[in-house]
């Protein structure tokens, strides 16, 4: 029989999605895919090379729990020198980004414990919340201001009961970067009511207007908060799944036991490869970001020529999440949408109750894919 906590969790709409327009093209399907969050370029050169490097030097076997010294010396300098996060390597744990989530969630979260996060967003933040029996509570954004989370919201969900807040910037749906004065502002309240913070930081190089702010470069939240990051999405790593976790050396502790009972440690001949991609030539990871910019701002253009639509331009990660006027649920509206017009999206409601009313598009796809997509979207919202 499946467990209780795991009867509360619901599959993953993306991958659900993608099963199935994966199922669709093998018949013969005509489909244009803008449902999943991998970026369409290939690994650089030079990471690929590091990696067989270390596979022809035989380094197959177990590393250290926590990786090896090298890589996690070159994170914690990245941290140090980009985000301003004040951290050496001993604060830093080699993992893949999404099991960072679930051993932050197994960590520090008791049966009962309340956790707050923004809606929409990613829905693996309330899958891991649930599998560690604790209780997501949601805070609601605006299409109108943009999905930016208003403190004031957070301050006002909190009760005796609240562990954790989970912040995602840039976002996964809407793209949105959160400010730095919000995230000043999120830090105050976290310590004033004793909270962790968990903040997702995986789309941190992706950014095209202002900069990327890590609310653990506070002094006071350092030893509070949980960042998590990697590869798959800066260097377009997202099948090689290795990222990372920084905390206090404490708070490390806590998810390397975890990690040492579950994966035993990251893929050993990969690691020598990561530390390729943070400490080698960036040119192409810049190219690639600026590809990302001009297809944004190709797509936004083009639906704001489709009647029925509305968007905003979000500033990091490359996704969009378009308002749409018909009053359908939006799982039949991406339904209808596959079926008749052969474009795949991910419905809002994948992301949270208010996601409901609104797609997720990501545009991590080529200029031509966009064009094509776009133009089958256009014909079909006027057959609303």
């Amino acid at each position: 029989m499946v467990s209780k906590r795991l009867m509360g969790v619901p599959a993953s709409g993306t991958i659900a999605l993608s099963n199935l327009v994966s199922f669709m093209k093998s018949k013969g399907a005509d489909i244009i895919s803008f449902s999943m969050g991998e970026p369409d370029f290939t690994t650089p050169q030079n990471i690929i090379d590091a990696c067989k490097k270390s596979l022809d030097d035989g380094f197959t076997h177990y590393t250290n729990s926590a990786g090896i010294p090298e890589l996690r010396k070159a994170i914690s300098t990245k941290a140090f020198y980009e985000n301003n996060i004040h951290c050496t390597a001993k604060n830093v744990l080699v993992t893949p980004t999404k099991h960072a989530i679930f051993m932050a969630a197994l960590a520090f979260l008791d049966r009962g414990d309340e956790v707050i996060m923004e809606d929409p967003n990613w829905v693996t933040y309330d899958a891991a919340i649930r599998i560690a029996e604790a209780k997501p509570k949601f805070v609601t954004t605006s299409f109108d201001d943009g999905f930016v989370v208003d403190p004031a919201k957070i301050e006002d969900s909190i009760t005796p009961k609240t562990k954790m807040i989970i912040l995602n910037s840039p976002s996964n749906p809407t793209g949105n970067v959160i400010p730095r004065e919000t995230l000043e502002e999120i830090a105050n309240i976290a310590i004033e009511n004793d909270l962790m913070v968990l903040s997702d930081e995986i789309y941190e190089n992706i950014i095209y207007e202002g900069n990327h702010f890590s609310i653990a470069s506070i002094p006071e939240m350092f030893d509070r908060t949980i960042t998590v990051s990697g590869l798959s999405k800066t260097y377009a790593m997202t099948g090689w799944r290795l990222g990372w976790a920084i905390a206090s050396e404490e708070n490390l502790k806590a998810l390397d036991i975890i990690q040492t009972h579950s994966i035993s440690c990251c893929t050993s001949f990969a690691q020598p490869a990561a530390v390729e991609a943070i400490t080698g030539p960036q040119n192409e990871k810049e190219a690639m970001v600026k590809e990302f910019r001009k297809r944004r701002d190709l797509a936004v253009d083009l639906i704001r020529e489709i009647r029925g639509l509305e968007v905003n331009v979000p500033q990091g990660a490359f996704y969009l999440f378009p308002r749409y006027a018909p009053k359908i649920r939006s799982e039949i509206m991406c339904t209808k949408m596959l079926e008749e017009a052969q474009v795949a999206v991910t419905p809002g409601s994948a992301f949270g109750p208010n996601g409901e009313g609104c797609f997720r598009l990501s545009y991590a796809t080529s200029e031509e894919q966009i064009i094509e997509g776009l133009s089958r979207i256009k014909k079909f919202m006027f057959t609303l």
